[in-house]
């Protein structure tokens, strides 16, 4: 895994996140900052099914595997992520996810982003939207 990210990487990977793209610069910028990067090993689980969600998880390395029912549903690789539902309404868990190899993802943790974009109408309204499209099946949504 390379060195620690800066500021300007981790907001390209939050920018490049469908629920994201309505954010102002400014609400970005201030959202990579409480973005954690954290560091997987093969195997190790990520996410468990079931187990209360908290948050949104960017893979920036490597890949992992999301699992439903024991069973390999998707694998996700750089630039891809999984939780979105989890970040929006805290819900549990609906599948496993697992390192596939060595991995590393950026974490947006629910109570970090709602702080961040919770008081700001245009986002919670570009929020609304891109939830709506996405409902609508205008885009497919990614595993959680």
């Amino acid at each position: 895994m390379e060195g620690p990210l800066d500021q300007a990487a981790i907001q390209r990977q939050l920018s490049a996140v469908p629920l994201f793209s309505g954010l102002s610069p400014k609400l970005l910028h201030t959202l990579s900052f409480t973005a954690a990067d954290k560091s997987f090993l093969p195997g190790e689980v990520v996410v468990k099914q079931g187990d209360k969600s908290i948050g949104l998880y960017i893979v920036v390395e490597g890949k992992v595997d999301v699992e439903k029912a024991g069973k390999t549903a998707a694998t996700l690789g750089p630039g891809q992520y999984f939780g979105e539902m989890a970040l929006l309404d805290e819900e549990p868990r609906t599948a496993t996810v697992k390192a596939a190899t060595r991995c590393r993802c950026l974490v947006v943790y629910s109570w970090e982003f709602w702080s961040t974009v919770g008081k700001d109408s245009e986002a919670l309204r570009s929020l609304l939207k891109e939830s709506v499209r996405r409902l609508r099946g205008s885009a497919p949504a990614p595993e959680d």
